[in-house]
């Protein structure tokens, strides 16, 4: 038996008939706020956060799953484009390159977009490169380990204790892929067509080594030679950080794929800040480190600061994801960015929203003389709008007389 539970992002909370494992497993991951409903025995109260996507439950001993669906607010195809552009911003600006093929659901749109990445960068055959190869062999290949020959053999000759570089397609690169192919493929919610790709594309890539699980994925730089590789390198990423495959308390076995949209709004507004200034005598710092007090003993870390030419700060930018509510956004906002403000010695701070119920604003701090922006983005709107709109920001950084209408 299946059991879907279909949730809306930051939407009212839902009473339904689960079995307490699961609830429990729920709450304990923060997926949304569970509770057990007060009133009803054997249901739970399920209300939705800033996660979103979907995760499965699988009951021990049961032929029994139940499936989370949280629904974003904004639409796959926008937010789609948050995660291409935070991830590679050269390619998210292609906006339309690769569609979400009119999915309306996170998960098949992003195995689609996905699939079709990978297809792109396997397209003229498997990177090849040399990789760092040691192993026990009957013939000299390569350098002898010395030590590690002295060690095992303890003087004898063979087997040899070998070192060598070997040209193979078993590199970074495809393993990634791989590996993000294989875990497309056991997520549940895929859909048949796309699960028949990525199975043509598990083909294609049936000589290179997936990535064990709780294994660290191996390291990669972007180079001339993998160009065609990078922006389907950097959506496997994606999914291999926002999907989980797990044996929650109880027994039971989870998979998800799951974003969390205050930390994605983050990165696409610090991303997209930055690549305004990229060509300037500016230079940007995400999470930039630095201590309130000035004995280093409280520690702060603002999601975009801004040097000017002399190295000096000269703007600071948090980035926050929030719930519409009709008071407006949280006072705690401004005592933060007041707090980064006094450190830094800037005159003005910056909040960036996604747009709710309370335009941008501006308030002069009493006795302090620093004013505190409230800017907020509309993320439903076209994206070449919405790059403009953070254009827009990024001005009001290093042109305060600019006006706040």
């Amino acid at each position: 038996m299946t059991c879907v539970v279909e949730l809306v992002e930051h939407g009212p909370a839902v009473s339904v008939p689960l079995p307490d494992a699961v609830g429990r497993a729920l709450a304990a991951g923060r997926i949304v706020d569970a509770a057990p409903d007060p009133y009803v025995p054997g249901r739970w109260s399920l209300r939705a956060g800033s996660t979103v996507g979907a995760v499965t439950f699988a009951v021990p001993g049961q032929d029994e799953t139940v499936t989370v669906r949280i629904t974003p607010k904004v639409p796959v195809a926008r937010l789609f484009f948050l995660v291409g552009y935070s991830l590679d911003p050269a390619g998210g600006r292609r906006d339309g390159e690769v569609g979400v093929a009119g999915h309306r659901d996170l998960l098949p749109a992003f195995a689609h977009a996905v699939e079709r990445q990978i297809d792109r960068a396997l397209r003229q055959g498997l990177l090849q490169g040399y990789r760092a190869t040691e192993e026990t062999a009957p013939v000299v290949r390569g350098r002898i380990r010395e030590a590690e020959q002295i060690r095992r053999r303890f003087g004898a000759t063979l087997p040899v204790e070998v070192a060598y570089d070997e040209f193979t397609t078993d590199i970074a690169e495809n393993r990634i892929l791989r590996t993000a192919v294989e875990r497309l493929l056991r997520l549940p919610g895929v859909p048949r067509d796309v699960r028949r790709r990525l199975l043509h594309q598990r083909a294609r890539l049936a000589d290179v080594t997936p990535v064990g699980r709780g294994q660290e994925l191996p390291g990669w730089r972007p180079t001339r030679l993998n160009s065609r590789y990078h922006h389907a390198l950097r959506l496997a990423h994606a999914v291999l950080e926002n999907s989980s495959a797990e044996h929650a308390p109880g027994g039971l076995r989870v998979d998800g794929f799951l974003f969390d949209m205050n930390r994605l709004f983050e990165d696409f507004v610090t991303v997209a800040l930055r690549e305004v200034f990229g060509d300037s005598a500016y230079t940007a710092r995400l999470q930039d480190p630095h201590h309130l007090d000035e004995a280093a003993a409280i520690r702060m870390r603002p999601d975009f600061v801004l040097y000017g030419p002399d190295g000096r700060p000269c703007a600071v930018v948090d980035a926050k994801y929030k719930a519409e509510k009709r008071g407006g956004f949280p006072d705690g906002d401004l005592y933060q960015m007041l707090a980064y403000c006094t450190a830094l010695g800037l005159r003005e701070g910056h909040l960036v929203y996604a747009k709710g119920n309370a335009p941008h604003t501006a308030h002069r701090v009493r006795h302090a003389g620093v004013v505190l922006h409230q800017h907020a983005l509309d993320l439903d709107q076209e994206p070449a709008g919405l790059l403009a709109d953070v254009a827009a920001v990024a001005r009001r950084l290093v042109l305060p007389d600019v006006g706040y209408g």
